[in-house]
């Protein structure tokens, strides 16, 4: 396969990723969204290491997954503290909690 067609599956994930954060209120989405959006890194980052024949973007890549297992850890922990204040996860309502 060409390297065209991995940057053009990773640009089409990065996309609707950043479309699900800007987009959606649902603060699990917005979460998911992320996800997609650092998985279009890691394919971004394998891509570039197969086609320079380095391991260089596959060490990067676990990297990345080690940061977005941390930021679903942390995101979730936020998100259920915000359902417990509010009894809902719309992030519309989360700027009333400023004190």
């Amino acid at each position: 396969m060409l390297l065209n067609e991995f940057l053009f599956l990773a640009a089409f994930l990065f996309c609707t990723g950043v479309y699900g954060v800007l987009a959606r209120k649902n603060g699990v989405l917005v979460l998911m969204s992320i996800e997609l959006i650092l998985n279009a890194v890691n394919i971004n980052l394998i891509a570039f290491g197969a086609f320079n024949n380095t391991i260089t973007g596959q060490v990067f890549a676990l990297f990345v997954i080690a940061v977005a297992a941390a930021e679903v850890g942390i995101g979730l922990a936020i998100v259920l503290l915000i359902y417990r204040n509010r009894q809902s996860i719309d992030l519309d309502k989360v700027d009333l909690m400023k004190g």
